[in-house]
């Protein structure tokens, strides 16, 4: 059993580092990927909510809690209550990043729809 607790909390590090190192735009890493990926399209689909700079933060910030939320898990094997406070966080900001991401995307395919007719 430990070693599937070590696994969930390096797994938790490694994506909580890599959604801190996206939202500060560590060494340009931010505008990278927004570069090289989310500014390009998805088939038919014209580039979204995530090739701008907020809502590339904003989904950023989904990465960042999902980290926290497995961190939360892995810590919660040995220390409850900080576990818990680690889980709790990261599931608030994981369902505040949500909505933002969601009302994002609504407003940025709308604003594609008008521009199309």
């Amino acid at each position: 059993m430990l070693g599937v607790m070590n696994a969930v909390l390096v797994i938790g590090a490694l994506v909580s580092v890599a959604g801190g190192v996206l939202l500060a735009n560590l060494v340009g890493a931010g505008d990278y990927v927004i570069r090289h990926l989310t500014s390009k399209p998805l088939g038919t689909l014209p580039p979204g909510f995530a090739a701008s700079k907020g809502g590339f933060q904003v989904y950023a910030l989904l990465v960042l809690a999902i980290g926290l939320v497995f961190l939360g898990v892995g810590v919660a094997a040995s220390a409850v209550t900080p576990g818990a406070a680690l889980l709790g966080i990261g599931l608030v900001a994981f369902g505040f990043a949500s909505v933002l991401a969601i009302r994002g995307e609504v407003a940025t395919a709308r604003g594609n729809k008008a521009s199309r007719t």
